[in-house]
């Protein structure tokens, strides 16, 4: 239908618009030039489910309906709104629907508009971060989400076994030094797979022939097996690419087997992820491991910040994000170890370096603080060693506080004689709080319960964790009273369900993230888990677990992970826009940061916790 909108009233709307308005001039003139503008008579479908990736839409009069009936929700949109490619409801699969409910005047644009304005202008894309892929039209090509790169690759959905490009390149262990150099050459890769009667043995890489054979003058006849990487870490072709990539930055590697259960596929490298923004923690993981003085890993641990920007402006979900971001935090703080066994000497007994709170759990964000702690094998006597662990100990906690991670409130860190003790201690301090559930002990468990080895024996704190899930699994009186600690951090929604903001204190008028958006999500993910003797860590973990065990539905377990992804991917947006506003992030969020759209879907998210939180109350005897 023709549309009465001029060209001054158009530049207007798009001026306007929270999102748009970030554009320049020339660019917000640009805009209104390639904008398709455009009436709909009411009660008439705009776009049907799976076709929001099409355009972007500007509501410029009247009112718009966006419907999930998958979820039974509906969202109305009113002038200045928008919806369609990049926003949430366009994700890939997704079922909304949009429906004029008025006579609307709209204005839309194709993608490729927005994303060379997006490309000018990166504050956009905090906004419209969530890219969905193109239709592809030919079959025998793998088109994927865009991550914020030139290729269109999601590390989430796509499989490790698309990024092998050629047959496994393998020799037999016994091949000589020089075989394998050659056929290194002749072929023009950087890694050779050692391999047996089908069973991979080893791996060998360029670096390895110049860092353990030229180096050292070893005699180049000798048996390659001599020099590889026995038993390497390998992925698995149906993996996701950003399992490979965190393990290339966990573990600073490059060159990482893929095998389809027993059987060697192929090799994939950093390389063949360098071009994907997320990925780029595998160089800065690798930046990490090559420092050699804190004021190096001072100067790496600075681009933290600008990785959290970059995953955001990518549309990269909280999920990968809290994983990513806190590989980092590991990387930095296992180098800072490394260092301090150069400084003071090899450990005396065996020790387990492990993260406690966000960094145990794999959910950190640009803010974080440090919780850690210290399980020393029982040979550990005070007298010899005491003073080699709290010197070790400090190191790494300054350390850690020089990079940005700043020393715990409450001083839960390995530096706190209390919190380097051997494992027997350990396991005494946890029978207290189970079988003595005061407050201290609530609040102690609910820290020291997320627990994740960065550095050391991993057996250790295996050992502990299995002691302790079988003293908490089923036990209600313990469950109970960590069920009403949960519930002192309640969902912010009133009595009428409408969001409710701070009254006061430092951040009036604002929604505290982190203790009233994800901890109460946390909390019942920890309950859970308790309850039914599950390891896992994770938040997300645990609920997937849980629904596995029964502790929760399946359809609430989804309902409270979908919610938690949500208020996360809010929370690490808000951060973001901070951090290029040259702020410090917080967790305070004003509800102008959000569009109506938004508003809706936190208190959708808020109306799923405070759901279940009042089901764990009943459960519990209401304590």
């Amino acid at each position: 239908m023709a549309h009465s909108i001029s060209n001054a009233t158009l530049l207007q709307a798009i001026q306007q618009q929270r999102a748009l308005s970030l554009a320049d001039q020339a660019s917000v003139e640009m805009l209104a030039k390639r904008a398709e503008v455009f009436e709909v008579a009411a009660n008439t479908l705009i776009s049907p489910a799976n076709q929001q990736h099409l355009y972007l839409h500007l509501v410029l009069e009247g009112k718009v309906q966006l419907e999930d009936p998958d979820h039974d929700i509906r969202i109305d949109l009113n002038p200045g709104e928008l919806f369609g490619y990049g926003t949430r409801a366009s994700a890939k699969g997704s079922s909304w629907g949009c429906t004029a409910l008025a006579p609307t005047t709209l204005a839309r644009w194709t993608p490729d508009v927005i994303d060379q304005i997006r490309h000018a202008h990166p504050a956009i894309a905090f906004f419209l971060g969530h890219r969905t892929a193109k239709p592809n039209t030919d079959p025998g090509s793998n088109t994927d989400e865009n991550t914020g790169s030139g290729n269109h690759l999601n590390l989430m959905t796509t499989p490790v076994r698309s990024l092998v490009k050629r047959e496994a390149i393998t020799l037999p262990p016994t091949a000589s030094i020089q075989e394998t150099a050659q056929l290194m050459m002749l072929q023009r890769v950087s890694s050779v797979l050692l391999v047996e009667q089908g069973h991979l043995l080893g791996v060998v890489t360029d670096r390895d022939l110049r860092n353990r054979v030229v180096a050292q003058g070893l005699d180049i006849q000798m048996p390659v097996h001599e020099i590889a990487t026995l038993a390497p870490m390998t992925v698995e072709a149906s993996s996701p690419a950003f399992d490979a990539m965190l393990l290339m930055a966990r573990h600073n590697i490059h060159h990482v087997p893929v095998v389809d259960g027993p059987r060697v596929l192929g090799m994939i490298t950093a390389t063949d992820l360098s071009e994907r923004n997320s990925t780029s923690a595998v160089y800065l993981a690798g930046e990490i491991y090559k420092q050699s003085t804190l004021d190096g890993l001072i100067q790496s641990s600075a681009k933290v910040k600008r990785l959290q920007q970059n995953l955001a402006a990518a549309g990269a979900t909280a999920y990968s994000s809290g994983h990513i971001v806190t590989a980092i935090t590991d990387a930095i703080t296992i180098r800072l170890l490394q260092l301090g066994e150069s400084r003071f000497g090899s450990a005396p007994v065996d020790y387990a370096w492990v993260a406690a709170g966000s960094q145990a759990r794999n959910e950190q964000t640009a803010k974080s603080d440090q919780d850690n702690c210290l399980i020393l094998d029982d040979r550990y006597d005070p007298a010899q060693h005491g003073e080699y662990f709290k010197t070790l100990a400090k190191w790494v906690c300054d350390g850690l506080d020089a990079c940005g991670y700043i020393h715990c409130p409450g001083d839960m860190m390995a530096m706190n004689d209390t919190w380097c003790q051997p494992l027997a201690q350990w396991a005494r301090y946890f029978d207290r709080w189970i079988n003595t559930p005061d407050p201290k002990a609530l609040m102690l468990t609910c820290v020291f319960f997320d627990q994740r080895t960065v550095y050391g024996n991993a057996e250790l704190l295996t050992r502990l964790r299995a002691d302790v899930l079988t003293k908490t699994k089923g036990n209600s009186l313990f469950l109970a009273h960590m069920v009403g600690n949960a519930l002192k951090h309640s969902a912010p929604l009133g009595m009428f369900g409408n969001i409710t903001l701070a009254r006061g204190g430092d951040h009036p008028n604002t929604i505290d993230l982190k203790h009233s958006g994800v901890v109460p999500i946390i909390d019942l993910a920890r309950v859970y888990s308790l309850a039914g003797g599950i390891d896992a860590v994770n938040t997300d973990d645990r609920l997937a677990k849980s629904a596995a065990s029964r502790e929760i539905s399946p359809e609430k377990s989804r309902d409270l992970r979908d919610a938690l992804e949500f208020i996360s991917g809010i929370r690490i947006a808000h951060q973001a826009r901070q951090t290029a506003a040259g702020q410090k992030p917080d967790n305070f969020l004003s509800l102008d940061e959000l569009s109506n759209f938004e508003r809706a879907h936190l208190k959708d998210a808020f109306q799923v916790v405070k759901g279940l939180q009042s089901v764990l109350a009943q459960r519990y005897g209401g304590r």
